[in-house]
Order: structure tokens, then sequence, then C-alpha cells
């Protein structure tokens, strides 16, 4: 009977010897834009379409001189 693996184990056939460290973490980051909002904002919206669909109303406003 064999051992089980321990799940937080690496197996022995990964081999990371030859890894980069955050090789790919600057071009993510350039294509990620987190916004945090406020829990009483948060509140408000129940998806994240409802969050930008309101922030694109705003934004109409506020080229159109409204704001």
């Amino acid at each position: 009977m064999s051992k089980k693996p321990d799940k937080d184990e690496m197996r022995e056939e990964y081999d990371f010897s030859e890894g980069i460290r955050g090789k790919y973490a600057k071009r993510f980051a350039e294509g990620s834009n987190v916004v945090v909002l406020d829990p009483d904002v948060a509140a408000a919206f129940k998806t994240p379409k409802s969050v930008n669909s309101a922030l694109r109303d705003y934004l109409k406003g506020k080229k159109a001189g409204v704001a």
C-alpha cells in the first residue's frame, strides 16, 4: 500500500527550478484595475454590471457639463 501524498507537499515530479518568480506580474497588473468599494456603496449594487452602468451614466452627465 502506497502512502498518499500530503495535500501541502509538492510532488517530486514538479520541477520549478527554472521558474521565474513574478514573470507575468507586471503584464497582469497592467490589464487589471481593481477598485474596492466601501461597504455602504457596494450594498447599493447587486452586480459588477450595475456598477459599470451607473459609472457610465455618471460619466455621460459629466461630459455634458452636469455633475
